[in-house]
């Protein structure tokens, strides 16, 4: 028997990387035989940089940046095992989580860690950037990402505008000019796990913000601001964005990087799976263990198991999925490549302690997963 084990992070508890070893355990214990390969993945959000070194065979790398907020963080990069690849994910930089929970504001937050992160692997020497959008805590439209990187946000008056999306509602001209020229020559790959436009009631603002600690009446304001910046932007580059999909993605730097790199968005999981030459890694495999710590309606949007399932199903492999719960709408993979749904817990147990024991927890998940496999293959064998 050979399997396949590629989880994504089980937010909180596990890594990928932690969670496909912890997996790969659990069916050792009735698999003794079987040759177990694990293989972490990720759909663009915290994690992807640990998911893609472990794939790869890459190496880290960090870099001191500006937070959300202003404040100095250690911002883990990497190089894939190509050698030529640098992979960023912006929650290093410009994440939610860097936020305390009582600070969250998304009006004054700024994703120009991000843009310092792209700015260090250029001076790198890399021209090959993988950019992972997920699990931002900034809704500034890129605003400061294109900072970091040259770029002039005015006012009426000349100024330059404070950090934060609310301060975007006073932009009167864009001047690209110092924009790094290296951006011109640098292919930029970036990794979405959401196809949302900039503004509007599916936009960044609306779906988003309020996740982000944006109180309901800065919905409005801060939607008006970042109307505002895509129509002042697009005036001034010629590029028409907002509306595109994807460009609402961490809270508008999609299309701040549309408007201000040669960025090419695509959804996260098929990129990164792309990355992690994951159909090669699918030949002669028998079986696929998928999992993540949520399974629900968002997962049958774009989310990592999907698309394992979707590469395994078109090379006819058969999926499980673990997931740290179920929720509305995890059935809707069964009918897009998962043959089967599991929860971790074995029965009712409060959030903290699953989060608490989440490595025993799956562990004995997949044993427990493996042992209907067993039974399975020797059904199968008697008919």
């Amino acid at each position: 028997m050979r399997f396949l084990v590629a989880p994504d992070s089980f937010k909180g508890s596990l890594t990928a990387a932690e969670a496909a070893r912890v997996m790969a355990r659990g069916l050792r214990t009735v698999f003794p035989d079987a040759e177990i390969l694990e293989l972490p993945v990720a759909d663009g959000g915290e994690g992807t940089v640990d998911a893609l070194l472990a794939a790869t065979g890459g190496t880290s790398r960090c870099t001191r940046v500006r937070g959300p907020l202003g404040d100095p963080v250690e911002a883990v990069w990497g190089v894939l095992g190509d050698g030529r690849t640098a992979v960023i994910e912006a929650a290093a930089a410009s994440g939610l989580g860097l936020v305390p929970e009582g600070c969250r504001d998304p009006r004054r937050a700024s994703t120009f860690g991000t843009g310092e992160l792209v700015k260090a692997a250029l001076d790198a020497g890399f021209r090959r950037i993988l950019l992972g959008l997920g699990g931002s805590g900034t809704n500034d439209g890129g605003a400061g990402f294109a900072r970091a990187l040259g770029a002039r946000l005015l006012d009426a008056e000349g100024r330059d505008l404070p950090e934060g999306g609310a301060a975007l509602a006073r932009l009167a001209r864009v001047d690209a000019s110092g924009l790094d020229p290296r951006l011109r020559a640098t292919e930029l790959l970036v990794a979405s796990d959401v196809d949302s436009p900039l503004c509007g009631p599916r936009g960044a603002t609306a779906v988003f913000g309020p996740q982000k600690g944006l109180a309901p009446e800065g919905v409005k304001e801060l939607d008006a601001a970042l109307s505002n910046l895509a129509r002042i932007v697009s005036r001034d580059t010629g590029r028409e964005v907002a509306d595109l999909p994807g460009a609402g993605a961490a809270g508008g730097l999609g299309a701040g990087l549309l408007w201000f790199t040669r960025a090419q968005l695509r959804p996260g999981v098929e990129l990164l799976l792309e990355a992690s030459a994951f159909e090669a890694r699918l030949r002669g495999v028998d079986l696929v263990f998928t999992g993540e710590g949520r399974t629900d309606v968002q997962t049958a949007l774009g989310k990592a198991p999907l698309g394992v399932a979707a590469a395994a199903r078109r090379h006819g492999i058969p999926v499980v999925c673990l997931s740290g719960s179920l929720g509305e709408g995890a059935e809707n993979l069964l009918t897009l490549g998962v043959g089967a749904l599991a929860s971790v817990p074995p029965g009712p147990l409060d959030l903290a302690t699953c989060m608490a024991n989440a490595a025993p927890l799956l562990e004995s998940a997949a044993r427990r997963a493996a042992r209907l496999v067993s039974i399975g293959m020797r059904l199968g064998a008697r008919s």
